[in-house]
């Protein structure tokens, strides 16, 4: 896939898992490259920038043979703003499939 291609989509993928539910780094990070190739540093460099944005929120869950896993859950705000990308993206997505059929 090209690079700029997933550059751009990755935020809506991203958000769009934790519009499925809450999930861990880790979690999302291998959900994401079962359909296309994520560097783990890039996603985390990304998921900083969200929290920073209040679209999600952390929490931390203990689990039984080792650290405790950080979970993000999105805000309101990050709900919505995932509507709003989605909504983009869908458009943009006919938009280059009329031009180029």
């Amino acid at each position: 896939m090209n690079a700029q291609f997933k550059k751009g989509v990755l935020e809506l993928c991203v958000l769009a898992q934790l519009a499925k539910g809450d999930k861990y780094g880790y979690e999302l990070t291998e959900t994401i490259s079962e359909e296309m190739s994520v560097a783990s540093g890039t996603l985390y460099l990304l998921l900083r920038r969200l929290k920073d944005e209040n679209y999600f929120e952390t929490y931390l869950v203990e689990t039984a043979g080792g650290p405790a896993r950080k979970y993000y859950k999105l805000t309101d705000k990050g709900m919505s703003y995932t509507q709003e990308l989605k909504s983009g993206w869908l458009e943009f997505v006919g938009q280059v499939d009329r031009l180029i059929q």
